[in-house]
């Protein structure tokens, strides 16, 4: 088979490697391919997603369930649910990739049921991840919640890669514990175990003010970039992920600057793959006279933050 006819995606069984809790509010799992789908797997880039079979999955026992959940979980699922990647990696001949999550509704609570072993039906890779701006030599990274695995992807895969000069990633999240990243302490700074091997320049923002600036990831953007207003807003490129506020207010900033912005949007993508027609977003023409719509899923999950219609 020549290298032109290759396949670029398809459904892959995966194994799981592990499931755990990480911190209080998130879940770290990962999944090993073998075979074509390690090959296909390990070109993942940052800011692609893959669509997870979680049909099969049971409920954790009754008593477990948060009282919030219980009438929800009893849905039926369906559809697969799409995850961006935290990590991507090769061993040997598998290539496993590790997922961050929270047990926030039906499907992601029965996520928390998987173990070492299970094998579920995996799609991907699925998407358009976040790309290189060669002219630029500061990255500024916001992640937010559960939109951190694509940000962390990214970060490692810029700092492998010398990409940029000067990588600085701002995170928010309510309190120093809910943190998304795997972390430790060293005479009371929190460092991030897989970013602490590169010079990467680390913000921490908390609502309640228990780590780092006390207020919303943005604010902390913002100061930052009036600190260092010498840097010539042309050499300087904003990547972000998370909820859709913060995103609006991150694109916001790119505009009142005229800094390249990209955003790596969450919508309910059921198919993953342009056919359902159910994860439109909204985008406003270069001329500002009329909007159109693309699929997150097909024609993102990340875009110019310049163009897109936030709520």
């Amino acid at each position: 088979m020549s290298q032109t006819t290759l396949r670029t995606k398809g459904d892959f069984p995966g194994t799981v490697t592990f499931n755990r809790p990480m911190g209080r509010a998130y879940y770290r799992m990962g999944i090993a391919f073998s075979g074509e789908g390690a090959r296909i797997m390990a070109a993942m880039k940052p800011g692609q997603f893959v669509e997870i079979d979680l049909t099969h999955v049971p409920l954790p026992p009754e008593d477990t369930i948060p009282e919030h959940l219980r009438d929800a979980a009893i849905r039926q699922l369906i559809l697969r649910r799409p995850f961006s990647l935290c990590d991507v990696r090769t061993v040997k001949d598998k290539t496993l990739i590790d997922i961050i999550y929270a047990a926030i509704g039906p499907a992601t609570l029965r996520m928390t049921m998987f173990k070492p072993g299970d094998v579920t039906r995996v799609i991907g890779p699925l998407g358009n991840g976040f790309w290189i701006s060669p002219d630029k030599t500061t990255a500024l990274l916001v992640a937010g919640g559960v939109g951190a695995p694509p940000i962390q992807h990214l970060a490692v895969t810029l700092a492998q890669q010398q990409t940029y000069e000067r990588l600085v990633l701002f995170t928010g999240s309510r309190t120093a514990q809910d943190v998304p990243f795997e972390w430790y302490q060293d005479n009371n700074k929190i460092l991030f175990w897989e970013l602490a091997p590169y010079s990467i320049d680390i913000h921490i923002a908390t609502d309640d003010g228990s780590y780092g600036y006390n207020g919303l990831v943005t604010d902390c953007l913002r100061q930052w970039l009036k600190q260092y207003a010498d840097i010539p807003t042309s050499q300087l490129i904003l990547y972000g992920c998370g909820p859709e506020p913060m995103l609006a207010a991150m694109a916001r900033i790119a505009l009142d600057t005229g800094i390249e912005g990209q955003v790596s949007l969450e919508r309910r993508m059921a198919c993953g793959f342009n056919v359902c027609q159910g994860c439109g977003v909204e985008f406003k023409s270069p001329d500002g006279n009329d909007t159109y719509f693309r699929m997150c899923c097909h024609h993102g999950p990340v875009f110019d933050a310049e163009y897109v219609v936030f709520e």
